[in-house]
């Protein structure tokens, strides 16, 4: 037997933000001013986003600071890539920042989804990974902070990450419902749809790229504007974890 949908959360990077797009600009930009003519510069954006995944999840279990991730991520790319590993990590990574802050930009299709469902008596918020000062500063940026309340990170769930079943019951705990009454929308298969399904949220992966075939009982859509017509059958049933 299915119950209410009282709210959605998204996830931001690559939901609502194009993250990917913004690391292409600041790496292809950062490297070229050290090395200009380097053979694999468009190789660069790729090895990034890898390092991403291999250095955020040391800060994720408390294995190092924010920063110190950050450090780490820079010396992996500079040596990998064949750059000078800059003496000042913090000051070279401050310049990308910069350059990955000019090119904040929304999906195409994120303002006019959460104009859409705005009235509707749902509760839109974000729950994303990502700390809150920079997480609220691209949402305002892409004029969608004042319309996703709340914005929902590790710092107000306990210090806990996505997929920490801790992290989806408490972020329905925060808006006063139980988690069956809560969709989260990502673009990652594990955090934001394998891991709230698991924990009793309904969790919808956002496959934008089309990277592989969604696995049995996972909603998948390919663009956020696919998400209201499948609202009604995630009201119908309870979150079931097959998979």
């Amino acid at each position: 037997m299915g119950g209410m949908i009282r709210a959605i959360l998204f996830d931001l990077d690559e939901t609502l933000f194009d993250h990917r797009a913004a690391v292409a600009h600041a790496v292809t930009a950062w490297t070229a001013e050290r090395s200009p003519f380097h053979p694999l510069l468009a190789e660069g954006p790729g090895l990034w986003l890898r390092l991403e995944d291999v250095h955020l999840p040391a800060w994720h279990r408390g294995e190092c600071s924010f920063g110190e991730q950050r450090r780490r991520r820079l010396r992996d790319y500079c040596r990998r890539m064949g750059v000078r590993v800059p003496v000042n990590l913090d000051g070279a990574y401050a310049e990308f920042l910069d350059l990955y802050e000019q090119a904040w930009t929304a999906f195409p299709d994120a303002a006019p989804l959460v104009g859409r469902l705005s009235g509707t008596g749902l509760t839109l918020g974000v729950l994303t990974n990502g700390q809150p000062v920079q997480q609220e500063a691209k949402l305002r940026r892409l004029g969608l902070l004042d319309r996703l309340d709340p914005v929902l990170t590790p710092d107000a769930l306990g210090g806990n990450f996505k997929p920490s079943a801790e992290v989806y019951t408490a972020a329905a705990s925060k808006l006063g419902l139980d988690p069956s009454e809560v969709v989260l929308v990502g673009d990652n298969l594990h955090l934001d749809a394998i891991g709230p399904t698991r924990a009793g949220m309904h969790g919808v992966w956002l496959d934008r790229y089309g990277s592989a075939p969604p696995p049995a009982g996972v909603p998948t859509i390919r663009t956020l504007a696919d998400l209201p017509a499948l609202l009604p059958a995630l009201a119908s049933v309870r979150p079931v974890a097959l998979v």
